[in-house]
């Protein structure tokens, strides 16, 4: 009896080894398949300094982060020691993104993106000014930042507030609101959620205003230097949508003909 137990015991035993072992194997296999072909294929990843030169592959770089977020697949890259310490003399972030200051909209979460990726400005309704304006020529200019994204969200606030014109807005919320009613407006018509419609139509008003914006990104936009386009996040879903009406007739970069 005794023996059969200690039998049964060392067998036991055994088996836990052998699956322990079984396992650090598998670990380490993983670990080999990272980063390899296959693996950067299934996960979306594209090569940081390919979207830094060139911002339609920036967009897909957006796009693929997006759909990890979405699958919940993120692998949150460059967000390591390491990074830091690389990023200690300057930055090249690979895409602008001027913003709402939502907190249901984290720039970096959404696009499972990390340090020193994107540049970021952030205001209600995603409503720019002169500081804005001057933040995205400094990432243009002195970041050679070659990508401005202009993201909304559904059941944005300041748009809704638009939508409704409440009465006696205090302070200058007020500012915020007069900006976005041109939208409001424009497509008041069309059938749907009112407040979303207006939050798409904003950021195509936005995108084009952008592109016209003088001296720099009007110039550089025309030169296809950089790209300047527009989309919208669902904070149902998590999805990223680039507004295909943004995206079309996108200008091409001059060659050189030096």
């Amino acid at each position: 009896m005794k023996k059969s137990i200690l039998f049964l015991m060392c067998l036991s035993i055994g088996l836990s080894t052998y699956s322990q072992e079984k396992q650090v194997k598998k670990n380490k296999s993983k670990k080999i398949e990272i980063d390899s072909v296959q693996w950067k294929k299934e996960h979306y990843v594209i090569n940081r300094d390919s979207a830094y030169a060139d911002p339609r592959i920036g967009i897909k770089k957006l796009m693929g982060g997006n759909k990890r977020f979405i699958e919940g697949r993120t692998i949150k890259p460059r967000q390591d020691m390491n990074t830091i310490k690389s990023l200690e003399n300057g930055q090249e972030p690979f895409a602008t993104i001027v913003g709402c200051s939502d907190s249901r909209v984290p720039n970096e979460m959404i696009f499972d993106q990390g340090l020193g990726d994107l540049f970021i400005i952030r205001t209600a309704g995603q409503v720019s000014a002169a500081a804005s304006y001057g933040s995205m020529e400094f990432a243009v200019l002195k970041l050679k930042t070659k990508l401005i994204v202009v993201l909304g969200h559904t059941e944005c606030g300041a748009v809704a507030a638009a939508v409704e014109r409440p009465e006696d807005v205090p302070g200058h919320i007020v500012t915020l609101i007069n900006e976005i009613k041109p939208a409001v407006a424009k497509c008041a018509h069309l059938p749907g959620n009112h407040v979303n419609n207006a939050v798409r139509q904003n950021v195509v008003d936005q995108v084009n205003n952008l592109r016209d914006l003088d001296p720099i990104l009007h110039k550089k936009y025309l030169n296809g230097e950089i790209l300047i386009v527009g989309a919208v996040y669902d904070i149902h879903t998590g999805k990223v949508e680039f507004l295909p009406e943004t995206l079309n007739n996108l200008p091409q970069p001059k060659k050189n003909t030096k």
